[in-house]
């Protein structure tokens, strides 16, 4: 063991690479090392990469040149997807001394002690295919939530994505298995457990990702919502075509499942969802919002949609804003198409141009400001249990609803990472309601 060794992490991307990020660290600190913070002066620098755009492989770069300004002499690991589908390339980046692939990333306690004789760079990265073992992970301690991870891989490979080559075949554990994890995330305090995955309405197929177990997604909430100490389930971004009116009615009707769903989109255009060979198309999704809306009027849900896609006219992204402006829905996270390498999308053509793609994102952008606005203000007059978050912002602090609406209150340190019944009276336009406590407060400590 290498004790008083100091480690320090940073993560890139999704909730997966947070609570990946958080297992790697736990298990660093039960091999004698001392976990701090990134900014702080460390012996080894970790980076969990992300690489679904072209700006998260940039920002790797950045945060290398950051850790060795902190400490010039720390080394410097890179993992997660960038480092599985480009090593070679990371191990070009000057101050780079190890990269790990899928395979290796968990076992990273195992080379941090090789590293003190390397000298040059060193890649440990298997092929994607022999990935074929299931990591558990969860977040703690960074925040009033936990990112629990269900599910890894995807065998979808739409046209625009690298994610199966850079995690893999779909795989889950057993949901024995993750209920395990589950309890050891509830023992931490939290209040609030975020379900998330690669693809997590596909939870059921075995480790080596070839067969599915007959246990599904919608057996795995249902068995994790009778589970003591966890007051808020939340379901993180679920495809629409695994998204069953099973879940949706069970959602309705539980008392721990938050009514919140993101359900990825990409685009409103039948062809170009065709193109980018997505599993559903426009009617589909519609029937979706519709089948939530009309058991949870009140439920949230948000939407991802891609503009400039390879092939993409402008009466088909018009045919995609009407799409989803005709939706009720509430925000939308919004992509600009970025050419990945390897992917079936760089054959399609015509190509969008840079200033169109831009142009397009603001439009969505506006669009979605419209949808929160709307949906917030849907709201004010009611009350809404809320999540209260640590942070103080000039005596401020933050909190979100079952249905996930920000809300902003007077600072109140005991307020912290409990649950608390608010009043919802203002739209700000920063984007959060204000509230104030009701009159009967309900608190969960």
């Amino acid at each position: 063991m290498f004790y008083n060794r100091k480690v320090a992490l940073h993560t890139l991307g999704c909730k997966l690479n947070f609570s990946e990020t958080s297992a790697i660290a736990r298990t660093l600190v039960d091999e004698g090392y001392q976990k701090v913070d990134f900014g702080e002066v460390a012996d080894y620098y970790i980076i969990n990469t992300c690489s679904v755009t072209q700006n998260a492989d940039k920002e790797t770069r950045q945060i290398v040149k950051t850790a060795k300004r902190t400490n010039p002499e720390a080394k410097v690991v890179v993992v997660g997807c960038y480092a599985q589908l480009k090593p070679e390339e990371i191990a070009g980046i000057n101050g780079v001394n190890l990269v790990l692939g899928a395979n290796e990333k968990f076992k990273i306690h195992t080379y941090l002690e090789q590293l003190e004789t390397d000298i040059a760079a060193k890649v440990i990265s298997g092929a994607i295919d022999d990935v074929g073992f299931y990591a558990d992970a969860y977040s703690h301690g960074e925040r009033t939530r936990s990112f629990l991870k269900v599910q890894d891989g995807c065998d979808y490979f739409c046209s625009f994505c690298t994610i199966p080559m850079a995690r893999g075949k779909s795989r889950s554990n057993s949901i024995e298995k993750t209920l395990e994890v589950a309890r050891k995330v509830a023992a931490t305090g939290v209040k609030e457990v975020v379900l998330t995955g690669v693809n997590i309405g596909d939870f059921g197929k075995t480790t080596d990702g070839l067969e599915r177990t007959e246990e599904d997604f919608f057996a795995l909430i249902r068995a994790l919502e009778p589970l003591e100490a966890v007051n808020r389930w939340r379901i993180s971004s679920i495809e629409p075509n695994l998204l069953t009116n099973d879940i949706i009615d069970f959602v309705a009707q539980s008392p721990t499942f938050t009514p919140h769903f993101h359900i990825p989109l990409q685009s409103g255009s039948d062809k170009i969802l065709k193109l980018m060979r997505r599993k559903y198309l426009t009617k589909l999704y519609r029937e979706r919002v519709e089948n939530i809306k009309a058991v949870m009027p009140h439920a949230c849900i948000g939407v991802d949609v891609i503009v400039g896609f390879p092939g993409e006219t402008e009466e088909q992204f018009l045919e995609t804003y009407n799409f989803i402006n005709s939706l009720d829905v509430s925000y939308l996270h919004v992509f600009t198409y970025s050419e990945r390498a390897n992917t079936r999308a760089l054959n399609i053509e015509p190509i969008v141009s840079q200033a169109v793609r831009k142009e397009r994102n603001k439009m969505l952008r506006i669009l979605s400001e419209k949808k929160k606005r709307h949906f917030y203000e849907q709201h004010l007059g009611t009350e809404r249990t809320v999540l209260f978050e640590a942070e103080n912002d000039n005596g401020i602090m933050y909190g979100f609803t079952d249905n996930y609406i920000k809300v902003a209150v007077p600072y109140r340190e005991d307020w912290v990472n409990t649950l608390r019944t608010i009043y919802l009276f203002e739209f700000s336009t920063f984007g959060y309601v204000k509230g104030e406590a009701a009159a009967a407060m309900s608190l969960s400590t």
